[in-house]
């Protein structure tokens, strides 16, 4: 006899409910497909070359106005997904961001540096990018030091 778990999965409204009642406050967490999933730490070459590479995108975009550079802040997706990727370049939309996270229509480049990560960053997240229509998705591995 063999035994199948099925996983519940999690919608954005109550993964945000679990974020404000404070049960989550403890984790490095995103929601990827419905699914609360634990974030890899950070090592010194992901800390550094990511934001070494922020840093250079706001010289070159935010200086013209022309886009917000996040850092590590959530970034809202229609198909049950709510990540934080290392760097999302945005619409400069101000005070909005108050009210919601970008959405896939406010993200025009998204970036993330991977070491333990990198097959969740390029066989998944790909896809979730993808599937919510960001044209724009770069990974870094950092073992190779390549794109």
């Amino acid at each position: 006899m063999t035994s199948t778990l099925i996983t519940a999965k999690w919608s954005l409204e109550e993964y945000h409910r679990m974020i404000a009642a404070g049960i989550l406050s403890d984790r490095q967490v995103e929601l990827l497909q419905g699914e609360i999933v634990e974030m890899a730490p950070e090592g010194q070459p992901h800390a550094h070359l990511s934001s070494d590479g922020a840093d250079y995108i706001r010289v070159v975009l935010v200086l013209r106005d022309q886009a917000k550079v996040r850092e590590e802040k959530p970034i809202t997706l229609p198909n049950a997904s709510e990540l934080e990727p290392d760097i999302a370049v945005v619409q400069n939309l101000g005070d909005v961001y108050l009210e919601h996270h970008p959405y896939p229509e406010n993200i025009f480049w998204v970036i993330e540096y991977a070491d333990s990560s990198l097959v969740t960053d390029l066989e998944i997240k790909s896809q979730v990018y993808a599937q919510a229509g960001i044209q724009e998705y770069w990974v870094v591995n950092l073992k190779y030091m390549e794109l």
